[in-house]
């Protein structure tokens, strides 16, 4: 079942994409404001997400513009601001489509079937890493640096198993413990440091100087490598 995300303040519109959404199979989570709506899209990971411009706590571009630092898929903004200055700063932020407020369902619904058809095409994650240096294959669970053997944890390869089918994703420290530990983890941050420690130290990574797991301060860690593959494609 696809998850929608639907971030409005106002409970009469998320009831409303509840009950229209709901009965053409979607799933719907909701969030009444900027900063649930953030919390609930890094643990909750959907599918598409519906936005609102007219949040209480924080504006809603710039809630679009935090998403676009972890979140990588659909975001539809939903919204009475209806100038061509707003629009086009939505669309240049990262939305990928603008429905006005007031809005007719079908039309939604086509938005919505037009985004996902889109994001359809999109490469499944890598089951294998190679920069030169690391290799990783996802499949066996073997990795190596510098072409002598890597033992990893259970756990840490798990965390790596994470970081390199997300390339250049802020992965929220509560994302990771959920994913991780479970979701009753989700405040044990002391966990993570511990771990993303033997990660760091086992892959020969300075975190002052990463070449691999970059930390933002009370947000999360993010991967910088590169596949080799994925570099040589891009070039050509």
């Amino acid at each position: 079942m696809i998850r929608i995300l639907v971030v409005d303040d106002e409970p009469q519109i998320r009831r409303f994409l509840t009950i229209s959404l709901g009965t053409q199979g979607y799933r719907i989570i909701e969030a009444k404001n900027g900063q649930e709506g953030l919390s609930i899209a890094a643990l909750e990971e959907p599918d598409l997400i519906i936005l609102d411009l007219g949040l209480p706590d924080m504006d809603g571009q710039d809630v679009l513009k935090s998403l676009r630092g972890f979140f990588k898929g659909p975001i539809i903004v939903l919204s009475v601001r209806d100038s061509e200055r707003e629009k086009v700063t939505a669309l240049d932020a990262g939305c990928n489509d603008y429905v006005e407020k007031p809005f007719g369902v079908k039309e939604l619904l086509a938005r919505i079937r037009s985004v996902l058809r889109t994001f359809s095409g999109i490469e499944p994650p890598p089951t294998f890493y190679d920069d030169g240096c690391l290799v990783v294959d996802l499949y066996s669970r073997k990795v190596s640096l510098n072409r002598q053997d890597v033992h990893l944890s259970k756990k840490e390869f798990e965390l790596l198993h994470l970081f390199i089918t997300h390339p250049g994703r802020m992965m929220t420290q509560q994302h990771l413990l959920r994913e991780i530990w479970g979701p009753h983890h989700t405040k044990d941050t002391h966990y993570l440091r511990i771990f993303i420690g033997k990660l760091r130290n086992k892959l020969q990574d300075d975190p002052t100087f990463p070449k691999y797991i970059e930390t933002e301060a009370g947000v999360g860690y993010r991967f910088l490598g590169i596949n080799q593959f994925e570099k040589n494609t891009g070039t050509e």
